[in-house]
């Protein structure tokens, strides 16, 4: 019988409308998630006063969802690769919506914990999936490009939070930023109807049919015959287990993966839990604190964006090793006296290479996992990266209580990016060297050329 391979038919398809509608829904899923993932950063402030935090508290607060993300990470990655990605994606979303907006009506830190980190759970299943999908229907030659973007809408929802921020904290109080998140639950039918279901997660339950359609979609110009069987070369049944990640020559690459994503998240969360604070500490209005996190969050959306332009031109890996090199710079430098101009400028820079990075480290072991182990792949990197989200904010609370001074701050936030270049450092090492033979035959050319 003849067979048709459908990664070849992807990997070589022509950018389409479907592809166009993917991207935007994973993207403005991912606004909603950034917005849900930043609130507690454009709060902070006001809540340490109105519930009388200690910088230690309110450190471990803010790490409550980031705890909910890490379990989230290991439950619905590992699960949409048995259930499919859009119920997945579908689950989460509901999921972080409602708890975000059930925080607004909180009137203890202990019972705001609670709702954080059912939120969580919601955020951390829906990243690695989102990711997954866009990765598995994007053309090899765009692969990082659209995962880019796509992602890029998680700092699009940072910049919409400290934007909301400044208008309506002083107006309508902290409670209203987190009513607002149930906002987006009006456009869940949308994302039911039009998101599609992974072309892996069909072929495995034995809907051809379903699959076929999709990929009538993905490349309109390819013949499928009726009578052919569709393939995938790297597919395998549902209910991978965690080990298959150590296997085949994964285990550097796949420990590697883990310590970038701990530390680059250590970094995302610290700067966006503490840096309204600790500008307002350095004098600076809670308008003027917020903006900085706007910037922050504008440059991660530059950053994603150009360093998935340029991950799919040159190597993805040695442009995630150069951001994070960049990155430790500019936040090394955020603590010394600089003017207004130049502080927003490295600011922003700092947004593009620690929040952009992450975008582009996900789009990398989405390259580098084979399409049945990938969600469980992405999952697991998500998830031991939160154990980096979570001490991002409890590390800003310790040194908020030891009053360093602000450039003492910011050098220890800088550090995990030097520690996250040579772990990259060492992945590029040991895979451009073997070729990339550690993944499936019909995704081993994207990951050769990225590494």
């Amino acid at each position: 019988m003849k067979t048709l391979e459908v990664n070849q038919i992807i990997d070589g398809a022509r950018f389409t409308k479907f592809h166009w509608t993917v991207m935007c829904l994973c993207a403005l899923l991912l606004i909603f998630d950034g917005y849900d993932l930043f609130i507690y950063g454009a709060v902070l402030p006001v809540l340490m006063k109105e519930w009388n935090l200690t910088p230690v508290q309110a450190g471990a607060l803010g790490s409550y969802a980031l705890f909910g993300m890490m379990f989230g990470a290991f439950v619905f990655g590992p699960l949409a690769d048995r259930v499919g990605r859009k119920k997945g994606v579908a689950i989460s979303f509901v999921l972080f919506s409602i708890s975000t907006f059930m925080s607004g009506f909180a009137a203890t830190p202990g019972e705001f914990g609670i709702y954080r980190f059912i939120a969580g759970l919601g955020c951390g299943g829906l990243m690695p999936n989102a990711v997954a999908l866009m990765n598995e229907y994007a053309p090899k030659r765009l692969r990082s490009t659209l995962v880019a973007i796509m992602f890029s809408g998680y700092s699009l929802g940072g910049v919409l939070c400290a934007g909301l921020g400044i208008y309506m904290l002083p107006r309508f109080g902290w409670q209203s930023m987190f009513f607002a998140a149930a906002v987006p639950l009006v456009l869940l039918p949308v994302i039911l109807w039009k998101l599609p279901e992974s072309v892996g997660f069909l072929l495995r339950q034995g809907k051809h049919a379903k699959a076929r359609e999709m990929l009538a979609m993905v490349a309109p110009g390819v013949r499928l015959d009726a009578d052919a069987q569709l393939v995938q070369s790297d597919a395998k049944g549902a209910g991978v287990p965690m080990l298959d990640l150590f296997k085949q020559d994964r285990a550097v690459g796949t420990f590697m993966t883990w310590l970038s994503f701990f530390c680059c998240l250590l970094m995302v969360y610290a700067l966006g839990s503490w840096l309204p604070k600790l500008m307002a500490n350095a004098g600076y209005s809670l308008g003027s604190s917020l903006s900085f996190l706007l910037m922050l969050n504008f440059g991660g959306v530059v950053g994603a964006i150009t360093g998935g332009w340029l991950g799919d031109r040159f190597s993805l890996p040695k442009v995630v090793l150069s951001f994070f090199a960049l990155g430790t710079l500019s936040i090394g430098l955020l603590g010394f006296n600089s003017p207004m101009p130049v502080l927003y400028l490295l600011i922003a820079v700092a947004g593009a290479t620690t929040i952009g990075t992450q975008i582009l480290l996900y789009a990398n072991t989405a390259q580098f996992y084979p399409l049945a182990i990938r969600s469980t792949g992405l999952g697991w990197a998500s998830g031991v990266g939160r154990t980096g989200a979570i001490v991002g904010p409890l590390l800003g609370g310790w040194l908020m209580a030891a009053a360093l001074p602000l450039k003492m701050n910011f050098l220890v936030f800088a550090v995990p990016g030097l520690v996250a270049a040579l772990a990259i450092g060492i992945f590029i090492l040991r895979y451009s060297r073997t070729g990339a033979g550690v993944v499936g035959a019909a995704h081993a050319p994207a990951i050769s050329q990225s590494v």
